[in-house]
C-alpha cells in the first residue's frame, strides 16, 4: 500500500448505516435552526457593525498598553455584499 492508497474497501451494517442517518438529520436541523436564528439577528448584527466601525475610528482601539490609535476610514476594509454565512 503507498502513501496516497488509502483506501479501505468495507461493508457498513445496515444498523449503522441508519445510524448515521439519523445523525445527519439531526446534525441537519441543528444547523438550519443556528442559521434561522442567524438570520434574525440580520439587522441588530448591522447596527453592532456599524457601532464598531464608528468606535474604532472615534476612540480607536488598544494598541499596546494605554496607547490608543484610531483608524482612519481609508483603512477600514469594504465588506463583501453578500449573506452572513454559518460555517459548521
Amino acid at each position: 500500500m503507498s502513501f496516497k492508497d488509502t483506501y479501505i474497501e468495507y461493508e457498513r451494517s445496515e444498523e449503522a448505516r441508519k445510524w448515521l442517518e439519523e445523525e445527519i438529520a439531526e446534525q441537519q436541523a441543528r444547523y438550519e435552526k443556528i442559521v434561522a436564528d442567524m438570520e434574525a439577528l440580520n439587522e441588530q448584527r448591522e447596527q453592532w457593525y456599524a457601532e464598531f466601525l464608528e468606535r474604532i475610528q472615534t476612540y480607536g482601539f488598544n494598541e499596546d498598553g494605554d496607547r490608543r490609535v484610531k483608524i482612519k476610514p481609508e483603512d477600514i476594509p469594504v465588506r463583501p455584499d453578500g449573506p452572513h454565512k454559518v460555517v459548521y
